[in-house]
């Protein structure tokens, strides 16, 4: 049997929780980056959270404090961005804000599709957070996540992204509806929209050809 990479299953942990974490708070009609920017307490909450999920998965509890040493430590550093601000971001790869009427589930879907918007690193913070408010408001689509600090193996190059997801790649309508509020939000510039079926088909953009099935 291959060991487990006590990094790797830590990531693995944290990412779970973090899910864990949100959902939990949405269930009481709050967000994490709504508390963080808010400069809203919310310990008591965490502690809670925390508590049912080393309930159902006490290993991975067990992990992440031997990662952080205590709760507080995971406090203070969602306090200071992790997990809402991308460049402030190093224990998950993505961020993921879903649209409060979408299940978290849908941006799998083979029917859904995303918008692309390629970030310089300095410009990111700002970017995403227009983009996460107007996801939340449901004035786009059913889902939107951006990239983050933590180093990334597969990334191509040095630039942040940004997915917004639509629910049915078909939807024409629905589909350019969103362009069109991205543009409102300050997105002019031609972007590109992939479908799920490329993705999961593992096609990507490369020299002389082209996986975006729209662009606008």
């Amino acid at each position: 049997m291959t060991p487990v990479d006590p990094e790797a299953l830590a990531d693995v942990a944290y990412g779970i929780f973090e899910h864990s974490l949100n959902r939990g708070l949405q269930t009481q009609g709050k967000y994490l980056f709504a508390l963080v920017e808010g400069r809203i307490d919310f310990k008591a909450e965490l502690i809670v959270i925390f508590g049912k999920f080393s309930h159902e998965y006490p290993q991975l509890a067990d992990v992440l404090l031997n990662r952080f040493s205590d709760i507080d430590t995971i406090f203070d550093m969602l306090c200071n961005g992790e997990g809402v601000i991308p460049s402030a971001t190093t224990q998950t790869y993505w961020i993921v804000q879903d649209s409060p009427e979408s299940a978290p589930e849908a941006i799998e879907d083979e029917n859904a599709g995303k918008w692309l918007i390629f970030q310089e690193p300095g410009l990111v913070d700002e970017s995403w957070k227009k983009v996460r408010n107007a996801t939340v408001a449901l004035n786009l689509g059913i889902s939107a996540k951006v990239s983050t600090s933590k180093p990334n193996p597969e990334s191509r190059d040095s630039r942040k992204v940004i997915y917004i997801y639509t629910k049915n790649w078909a939807d024409e309508t629905d589909v350019m509806r969103v362009r069109e509020t991205l543009r409102t939000l300050g997105f002019i510039e031609r972007i590109g929209y992939k479908r799920n079926i490329e993705t999961f088909a593992g096609q990507y953009a490369k020299k002389g050809k082209r996986v975006t099935y729209y662009s606008a």
